[in-house]
C-alpha cells in the first residue's frame, strides 16, 4: 500500500524539520556539494542501497561536485510520509558520512 499524499500543512511541518530541503515544483528537493567527483558519487551510492531498500527512487542529477535531489512519489502526485523518509534517511547520510 502506497502512503497518501501529505496535506500543505503536514508539508510545511516535516520541511521544518528537513535541513536543507525546499518543496520545488510539488516535490521535496535539495542540492549538495562534495569535495570532488568521488565524494559526490559514493554519496550518491549510498543513497541508492538505502532507495532500494525503501523501493522509493529518487530523482537526481550529479555534475561534478554537486548532487541535487527530487524527491515525490509519482503514484500519488506529489508529496508522501515515503519522501520526507527518504530525505530524513539522505541527511543523515550526508551529515555522518557514507
Amino acid at each position: 500500500m502506497r502512503p497518501k499524499l501529505l496535506s500543505s500543512s503536514e508539508i510545511n511541518t516535516r520541511l521544518a524539520a528537513l535541513a536543507g530541503w525546499e518543496v520545488k515544483n510539488n516535490a521535496l528537493y535539495r542540492e549538495f556539494k562534495f569535495r570532488d567527483f568521488k565524494g559526490a558519487f559514493a554519496f550518491m551510492t549510498r543513497v541508492a542501497f538505502e532507495a532500494e531498500a525503501l523501493n522509493h527512487h529518487p530523482n537526481w542529477a550529479n555534475v561534478y561536485n554537486r548532487v541535487a535531489i527530487t524527491l515525490f512519489t509519482h503514484d500519488q502526485g506529489g508529496i508522501t510520509e515515503l519522501d520526507v523518509k527518504l530525505a530524513e534517511t539522505i541527511n543523515l547520510i550526508f551529515e555522518h558520512g557514507f
